[in-house]
């Protein structure tokens, strides 16, 4: 068991810093794309390093899915978790939308009350109420905040959350790579039919880094679910934490931006929280769902 634990915090590890590599590399898209159109070619960019694997192995069979209309339900809250997502990093710092969306699953743990029925103590709420207080502290609205990142980025979180609840409801009945795969098709139809009116011809310097982002993308998908079939989901979670740790190092060597005090204290506060409400709800036997989707994108 130890050895298994140690194996999927590793991948869980290798994981966070694929996407985080994802996300740099979506930032400077933004820098010449507008946030939809960067949105729909991370999902087509992915898609071939998913499928291709299924192809060679003989495995395309594993595409097959007992129903659709549920991946409608997901697909849709999946182009507004990753369009809020996107456009916060074209329009503030990595670290800055890290600390933000660390909050998902308290949130997650809050919206279990009055969509999953399942009890959550007194004790539960105050962490889930710090956590908040420490999203505040790390957006520093009394500051030079970017309302609009700031926006977006609450939108993402809000819309993630609610797809970890409708996974919930739903029930895994299909395969990984079916549920990966045809989430990432449909968002990327309806994020590509939003991005027609504006969208940019690639320029040639410009494909590299879009099959850079669909590898990392998919190598990133891989490793998350790698790990979380390794080992329980208490016992890796908390290390997707590490991601501050990417955000903070790429923003100070990438994009040449510091880390401000109030984002890191916030973001401090935000991992504790959410460590402390895992904690308890592996304690109590009770805990929600808290494992990543795909992904914030």
């Amino acid at each position: 068991m130890r050895e298994n634990n140690l194996k999927a915090i590793g991948i869980m590890l290798a994981g966070v810093a694929f996407f985080a590599f994802l996300d740099a590399g979506l930032k400077h898209l933004t820098e010449s794309y507008s946030a939809i159109q960067v949105v729909s070619l991370r999902c087509w960019a992915s898609v071939p390093f998913i499928l291709l694997p299924l192809l060679l192995l003989g495995r395309a069979r594993e595409l097959r899915i007992a129903d659709a209309r549920p991946y409608l339900v997901r697909g849709a809250l999946g182009v507004g978790t990753i369009w809020g997502y996107i456009y916060a990093l074209s329009v503030q710092s990595l670290s800055v939308t890290y600390a933000t969306y660390m909050s998902a699953p308290l949130l997650v743990a809050a919206l279990s009350v009055p969509f999953l029925r399942e009890r959550v103590p007194l004790r539960r709420w105050l962490a889930i109420a710090v956590g908040f207080v420490g999203v505040l502290v790390a957006l520093d609205p009394s500051g030079d905040v970017n309302l609009m990142g700031a926006a977006a980025v609450l939108f993402s979180t809000v819309c993630y959350a609610f797809t970890v609840i409708a996974v919930r409801f739903i029930g895994k009945v299909d395969s990984t790579a079916a549920i990966v795969f045809w989430h990432l098709v449909f968002v990327g139809l309806v994020t590509t039919a939003f991005a027609v009116p504006e969208w940019r011809s690639i320029d040639a310097a410009d494909w590299g880094l879009i099959a850079f982002c669909g590898l990392t993308g998919a190598l990133g998908q891989y490793c998350f679910t790698a790990a979380f079939r390794a080992a329980r989901a208490a016992a890796i979670v908390p290390f997707e934490y590490s991601a501050i740790v990417w955000a903070i190092g790429m923003d100070w060597v990438i994009f040449d931006l510091d880390p401000a005090a109030h984002v890191l204290n916030g973001a401090l506060i935000v991992i504790v929280a959410g460590l402390y409400v895992m904690w308890d709800e592996s304690r109590s036997g009770s805990a929600v769902d808290l494992r990543p989707d795909s992904g914030a994108a």
